[in-house]
């Protein structure tokens, strides 16, 4: 049966990413909802919007109305909840957008996904599902050793995390007090194509290539583990199609790589695609920058539930999936000019 899906952040990174694996490699409706916010564009949803399965609104989930009114106009069997204020670093400067979307946001759309799930019979009630889309950062700082995995404790450091992690058990809430269907995943540090230009890699890329100075936080040893966007969505729509009700599911890229190391291998790739015409390695633009406040030293994530249980496995590795990323935006700078809007490249979180 055909799936009309209801997507909250359509027009974000890791939205886009989803449309356009959708509208490409399903025959599933895609109800793109979002507000466009300085990191949603729908010109990354590369072409996708124009097919006919493709439906847009460009409306903000703290409205509850429209949220209630869009449900019920498409009536989806699947709703994935992606939209959310996710920039750690703005959310320093500014916590107050992020309680409001990611907490208000998701508590809306939880009420109106009940009355809507309530008045459903059926297949349509026995397949609907609504899928939370989370972070690792909800669990906090790993050490030297050891990984998240879906019982690790919460323990958010920074007001993104914080307010990610609340809404994670507004949506637990609801499926245990109210029987409401749900999935929720958490997953690491995504990069590709498509990436807002503030986040680290696409900003490396960015500055190598300008001649600017290459700004490492702190001694550049925090660890993440890096996860290839189109792997990311895959896993998604696996999870929200497979996954068992009420479960948790952590997605990770099995690529931990210090800050330093990311750095220094877009540099090296750089080195070979676009080398500086002085001859001189893009190494040379690095450059160490005070610490972010609060920066969580250490993410790694067993996806280990997620392969046992439904199959899924990253296909990049990080070498594949990092050149990949550096030859798309060396080819895309028109693109990076459209969304970058009033973001200079300059710091932001203090």
């Amino acid at each position: 049966m055909k799936k009309t899906v209801l997507l909250t952040g359509g027009a974000g990174f890791i939205g886009s990413a989803l449309v356009r694996y959708l509208i490409n490699e399903t025959d599933a409706t895609v109800i793109n909802i979002d507000k466009l916010t300085y990191a949603g564009s729908l010109h990354s949803l590369g072409g996708a919007d124009a097919n006919e399965r493709h439906h847009f609104h460009q409306e903000d989930i703290v409205d509850v109305d429209a949220m209630r009114r869009l449900v019920n106009q498409y009536q989806p069997d699947l709703i994935m909840h992606l939209a959310a204020e996710s920039h750690v670093d703005r959310s320093i400067d500014g916590p107050g957008e992020f309680i409001q979307t990611n907490i208000i946001g998701t508590y809306n759309l939880l009420e109106v996904a009940r009355e809507y799930y309530e008045g459903l019979d059926g297949e349509k009630r026995e397949s609907f599902k609504f899928h939370h889309i989370s972070t690792d950062e909800v669990y906090g700082s790993l050490g030297e050793s050891g990984l998240f995995t879906e019982t690790t404790r919460y323990k958010p450091n920074s007001p993104y995390s914080a307010s990610k992690a609340s809404s994670d058990h507004l949506v637990r809430a609801w499926n245990k007090t109210y029987k409401l269907p749900v999935v929720i995943s958490n997953c690491s540090n995504n990069y590709g194509p498509f990436q807002f230009p503030e986040k680290l890699i696409p900003l490396v890329i960015q500055k190598a290539i300008s001649g600017e100075p290459l700004p490492i936080y702190g001694k550049g040893d925090n660890v993440r583990d890096w996860l290839f966007v189109d792997d990311h969505v895959k896993a998604l729509w696996q999870i929200v199609t497979t996954g068992e009700n009420g479960q948790v599911y952590n997605v990770g890229g099995h690529n931990e790589k210090t800050n330093i190391d990311v750095v220094k291998t877009i540099c090296g790739i750089l080195d070979d695609v676009k080398p500086r015409e002085d001859g001189v390695p893009y190494e040379q633009q690095i450059t160490f920058v005070a610490d972010r406040p609060g920066h969580d030293r250490r993410y790694a994530i067993d996806a280990a539930k997620i392969e046992k249980e439904l199959g899924w496995t990253p296909e990049e590795t990080f070498e594949t999936g990092i050149r990949k990323t550096v030859e798309w935006y060396l080819s895309s700078a028109e693109w990076v000019a459209k969304v970058s809007g009033e973001y200079d490249g300059g710091r932001l979180g203090g």
